[in-house]
């Protein structure tokens, strides 16, 4: 199983990016995806979920308004698009799996993704 994350960037405040968690081995149809974040001397913290069987969203404060999870069924892949960009966004994303009938332990992790966003 491998989830595979790309789309990080440089980008100034202000501006958008898109993620992208490409999902390959296995079927998912009953996990939760997840985009977490790390920023630098800070712990990692979730930033967005969904469900791949339902579609339901979470988001974290400050991500809501600003950042939208998405997935593509056909291709496993799961998005966040992140809009209006802050340098507090700056961070490594990582995309994440769990079972859905769990509400925490993620079984599968990819790779990271960094997001620099400039002032």
């Amino acid at each position: 199983v491998q989830l595979q994350a790309s789309g990080g960037g440089l980008v100034q405040a202000g501006g958008s990016l898109r993620l992208s968690c490409a999902v390959s081995g296995r079927t998912f149809d009953r996990y939760v995806m997840g985009w977490f974040r790390q920023a630098p001397g800070k712990e990692r913290e979730l930033a967005a979920t969904i469900s791949l069987r339902g579609g339901r969203t979470y988001y974290i404060d400050a991500a809501k308004g600003r950042f939208t999870i998405s997935k593509d069924s056909a291709k496993n892949t799961v998005f966040l698009q992140m809009n209006s960009l802050k340098p507090e966004d700056t961070a490594v994303y990582y995309c994440a799996a769990r079972p859905e009938y769990r509400s925490s332990g993620w079984d599968y992790w990819g790779q990271g993704t960094l997001v620099t966003v400039s002032s």
